[in-house]
């Protein structure tokens, strides 16, 4: 396909359908420099289409530049500023970079445009959980969790947020929702052992410790042990 797709440029190099098509399919390769190579060629031709800034914005991604894909993403939604993809994507990039006030008012964008757009009050919840909105966070959560009871990352972030409010119970409530859909959620056993340490329960603190080690590398959850101190 791609071989193809070469052939036809060397024909018409003006032809821009043909290079954002390369694009996708390197894309899709995970070859994310070349597709950014033909959708910056589309966007010369045409720099006013949101598509492909929005496809350069998520190439971008792939190769963790998120502040060249923020903008791009706030380049797509200048051009159109009812593209909840955009500013959701745009979001997520900036919660890459732990700008989670930006992160929060994207999300917020995201629903005003579109109220029942998949993911986002999860995103939120846990961005308002890491600027201490406790309160806020526990109320996004909610909604996520009552969207997808199965939402594990919802219940554990909320039991974190409930930390932060000193409602242990509520939080080891929350908790234990979480392992019980997914027994093998290595942040779930993680983030119990901490709260049952903190509560006073050292041996089933540690044993939850120690499951957690046995299951994977704990050294990636040290964010979440500082809702602990």
């Amino acid at each position: 396909m791609s071989s193809t797709l070469n052939n036809v440029i060397e024909i018409n190099y003006n032809d821009t359908d043909v290079y954002y098509q390369r694009g996708t399919v390197r894309a899709e390769n995970k070859d994310y420099k070349g597709a950014i190579s033909d959708y910056t060629k589309v966007l010369e031709m045409n720099p006013m289409d949101a598509d492909v800034y929005y496809d350069r914005g998520f190439a971008k991604v792939g190769m963790k530049d998120y502040k060249g894909a923020i903008a791009d993403y706030t380049k797509a939604t200048e051009i159109d500023p009812m593209d909840a993809m955009a500013f959701f994507n745009r979001g997520m990039a900036r919660f890459e970079l732990q700008d989670y006030l930006g992160a929060i008012a994207d999300f917020t964008k995201v629903l005003d445009i579109d109220p029942d757009y998949k993911g986002v009050y999860g995103f939120r919840g846990i961005s308002k959980s890491n600027i201490e909105d406790y309160n806020g966070s526990i109320a996004d959560l909610t909604k996520a969790v009552d969207i997808d009871p199965k939402y594990t990352l919802g219940y554990l972030y909320r039991g974190i947020a409930k930390i932060g409010i000193k409602d242990n119970t509520g939080a080891m409530a929350d908790i234990n929702l979480a392992i019980e859909i997914n027994p093998k959620f290595i942040a779930g056993y993680f983030s119990r052992g901490l709260l049952k340490i903190e509560m006073g329960h050292k041996e089933s603190g540690y044993s939850d410790l120690k499951k957690a080690k046995e299951l994977g590398n704990m050294d990636i959850y040290e964010g979440i042990k500082e809702n602990f101190n």
